[in-house]
């Protein structure tokens, strides 16, 4: 009994180990696929502000994690993304870890026809949305579009 336990144990472990991988490849050639690898903001050329526009960052390590970066000007982060899911009508839904925050977020993204990016809802994990339909929630205002900037 003990060594078919140690066998399901073992195999159990290897599974985990093997999903885990297969995981890391889906994540990166999801964001490699849907083209969010790369840098994005609503204007290029100004220089990131948290009032005027940070630009957004998602690159692949060289460990194999997708990375998120925000610079704000005078605030900057780097933040784990743990899913990206492609789901209906192209919407790519994306899951970071925010350290800072003590929390993971969930947000959508759209990529228009013209190359353009757009939040199309973000939410934390609670279900507290800041961003809903394409529009800010406190506001009513539509998310700008970003363009890639590199």
């Amino acid at each position: 009994m003990t060594r078919c336990l140690g066998r399901w144990i073992a195999a159990a472990m290897l599974w985990a180990a093997i999903t885990s991988t297969a995981g890391a490849g889906t994540l990166t050639a999801t964001v490699e696929q849907w083209g969010l690898l790369g840098s994005w903001a609503v204007d290029c050329a100004a220089r990131p502000d948290r009032d005027k526009g940070a630009l957004l960052t998602y690159e692949i390590r060289k460990d194999g994690r997708v990375m998120y970066r925000r610079d704000f000007g005078e605030a900057k982060d780097e933040n784990e993304v743990v899913s990206a899911t492609v789901g209906a009508e192209g919407l790519l839904n994306v899951m970071v870890y925010f350290p800072s925050l003590h929390q993971t977020r969930e947000f959508g993204l759209l990529l228009a026809k013209d190359g353009g990016l757009r939040a199309i809802y973000n939410r934390s994990e609670r279900g507290e949305y800041t961003i809903r339909d394409g529009k800010y929630v406190a506001t009513g205002a539509p998310t700008p579009t970003q363009r890639r900037c590199d």
